[in-house]
């Protein structure tokens, strides 16, 4: 075990300037994740999840503090961090099997030889049970196959940390249940290190080891951490009535709304 976190977050604050005005949203955010842990981050809109997020893989520069992962500082986007955006963010010319590719061609060009990208692509599109509609395009699948091709993709460049942002809001309630539930089989199969931002209270608690609680922004900041001690692999109908389960559950809605009223902007 290293002495330090596998991933770190180190007294990031974020300030956006707008003109003379100045917003701080996020405040004095310190945090160690080891690798392999899924850990998640939830809060009320607003509380500058995704813009840690972003933070994080190297699209938004902190304002002090910084990111480190295996205790090296990171400033850019790279293939070490990759994202699942809401929105899947395909690019609706190629195929299934061709977005992917790009990601494969691009991390792994002086690499893989030619065939060794097309067998990786294959393996990262049959991880998400997506080899049966490789040859179609972003606009002849449903949003919630979309999401799978985006996590293939992500998962394709082998990164260090997979970031998902809220991955799974923008799909109806069945849909969303099968995805959570590929996303632990991969994660039980990969051990991958994984954060994700949501604000879905089931959510977080069945998929993740830990559980990060934002407080309301502006200024917002980490108000406390949660440990959820459920054994893996996790049976969703199973822990749905586990004690352990259900008090997580009631621990983070006690703190989203009673500690943490949301108060909606004028």
């Amino acid at each position: 075990m290293s002495s330090y976190p596998y991933l770190k977050l180190d007294h990031i604050d974020k300030v956006f300037v707008r003109g003379s005005t100045e917003t701080e949203v996020l405040k004095d955010i310190t945090l160690g994740i080891e690798k392999g842990e899924y850990v998640s981050i939830i809060g009320h809109s607003g509380c500058g999840k995704s813009t840690l997020l972003n933070i994080i893989a190297g699209l938004l520069p902190v304002t002090t503090g910084g990111v480190l992962l295996e205790n090296r500082e990171v400033n850019d986007p790279g293939p070490d961090r990759a994202v699942v955006f809401q929105n899947h963010s395909l690019l609706p010319w190629l195929t299934v099997y061709g977005n992917v590719r790009l990601a494969v061609d691009k991390v792994f060009s002086g690499v893989k030889s030619r065939a060794d990208r097309h067998a990786w692509t294959l393996h990262n599109l049959d991880l998400v049970q997506m080899t049966h509609a490789k040859d179609k395009r972003p606009a002849e699948i449903s949003g919630g196959m979309k999401q799978r091709v985006g996590l293939a993709r992500a998962l394709a460049m082998e990164p260090k940390v997979l970031l998902l942002d809220e991955p799974f809001g923008a799909l109806d309630a069945l849909t969303r249940a099968h995805l959570q539930d590929s996303v632990m089989a991969i994660h039980g199969k990969l051990n991958n290190t994984v954060l994700m931002i949501t604000h879905d209270v089931d959510e977080a608690v069945l998929l993740s080891d830990r559980i990060v609680m934002m407080t309301n922004g502006p200024s917002a900041r980490i108000g406390e951490v949660l440990d959820v001690p459920l054994a893996r692999p996790r049976k969703r109908l199973q822990v749905a009535a586990d004690a352990t389960y259900l008090k997580c559950r009631q621990r983070v809605l006690e703190f989203l709304y009673e500690r943490h009223h949301f108060v909606e902007a004028a």
